[in-house]
């Protein structure tokens, strides 16, 4: 009796070990979830930013007040005649550009 008792424990966990530790187990099952989360995350910030993208781009192409606004701030261009002020803070700029060299490194 003992031994037929033995025997019927071993096959249960002989049963068990694909269960847990083979190609399909709870281990793999779990891990596969969690990239897919990290996936998920990684799709939805893509996505925000090619919204942004998009809604720059359509800017660009409907009007020339963004083009306009674009020259203003990036190159410091102004009209004839104007005088152009631009106040920096230097605190917002290192921020802004620790942001950029974040972004570049991670494409």
């Amino acid at each position: 009796m003992k031994s037929l008792t033995i025997i019927f424990v071993v096959l249960v966990a002989l049963m068990q070990y694909p269960l847990w530790f083979g190609k399909g187990s709870w281990f793999r099952v779990w891990s596969l979830n969690q990239q897919i989360e990290i996936q998920k995350k990684t799709n939805n910030d893509n996505q925000i930013r090619n919204n942004v993208l998009n809604a720059e781009v359509s800017d660009l192409k409907q009007g020339f007040s963004a083009i306009e606004e674009r020259a203003r701030n990036e190159l410091g261009m102004t009209k004839q005649d104007e005088i152009f002020f631009q106040v920096t803070n230097p605190e917002k700029d290192k921020k802004e550009t620790e942001v950029l060299n974040n972004t570049k490194a991670k494409n």
